[in-house]
């Protein structure tokens, strides 16, 4: 009688889930300090404005890694010029360089005769055909973020709560943002080819609202959006084998899901908890 965990028997299935896992340690961690510094924004605009970097680089015949890193470590030090010196707020910055960006790469896709395929692959990868070289791209930037988020988590905390508080106690939080900008940028930018930036959207940011819902403390929070990132991408892929359905649109919208079910399971606890509290 066939299981219906006999997929993760398939070697690529083993690699999709150690490389899909490896995307949600990464994203939980830096997801957290998105949510709570209220930055989802910036991740979607840089997992979109990566295009025009791979665009070249696939016309060019380089790394497309390359290409993306480019595209998005110009994006932010864009952002930040625009901020100092345009004096504009920071997702007004982002919104004028994410539709610049976003609109530079599909002029040049669309311009090589080969739109339609790029994008799509762009969007949502192939976690399927993810291959040891990706695994180890996705270890070592999951160890650098780890060990980057635990260097900087003073600063962080410090940040999210108030920057001039930060200043004061000589935190150094334009530092501080940088350093989160940098994780931001590292986690797209590690993640995207082998996943695509949809999904490394949706493990970004799902996950840690679903954590949101139960701590607020941040490094049980990271811990728990870890978990629900690995859960998002086993019963994504669960259910992609079974029902037919392409993989990373599955495991992004498994973490939505799991966002919601996260809400209703804590209005729930909270509502049936609350006439104990007033009857004790």
């Amino acid at each position: 009688m066939p299981l219906i965990t006999d997929p993760f028997a398939l070697e690529f299935v083993q690699r999709a889930l150690l490389g899909g896992s490896l995307v949600a340690v990464l994203c939980g961690v830096v997801g957290t300090w998105v949510v709570a510094r209220g930055m989802a924004f910036l991740g979607e605009a840089l997992g979109h404005g990566m295009l025009p970097g791979v665009a070249v680089a696939t016309l060019l015949g380089v790394p497309v890694l390359l290409g993306a890193a480019f595209s998005a470590v110009a994006m932010s030090l864009g952002i930040g010029a625009l901020q100092r010196r345009g004096r504009l707020s920071y997702d007004t910055s982002i919104g004028m360089l994410f539709v610049a960006m976003l609109a530079g790469g599909v002029i040049v896709i669309s311009h090589s005769g080969s739109f339609a395929t790029d994008a799509t692959a762009i969007l949502f990868g192939d976690i399927l055909a993810i291959s040891p070289d990706d695994l180890a791209v996705l270890g070592w930037a999951t160890g650098i973020a780890l060990l980057i988020a635990a260097a900087a988590h003073r600063s962080l905390v410090a940040l999210a709560i108030d920057a001039r508080v930060a200043a004061v106690l000589g935190l150094r939080p334009r530092l501080a943002q940088a350093a989160l900008v940098g994780l931001v940028t590292l986690a797209v930018v590690a993640s995207y080819q082998a996943v695509g930036s949809l999904l490394v959207v949706g493990l970004l940011i799902a996950p840690a609202v679903a954590a949101g819902h139960w701590t607020r403390r941040l490094p049980s929070a990271m811990a728990l959006a870890c978990v629900f990132g690995v859960a998002a991408v086993v019963l994504g892929l669960l259910l992609s084998w079974h029902a037919g359905t392409a993989a990373g649109a599955s495991i992004a919208l498994t973490a939505i899901l799991l966002a919601a079910a996260s809400w209703a399971g804590r209005a729930l606890h909270d509502r049936t908890r609350a006439p104990q509290a007033t009857y004790a």
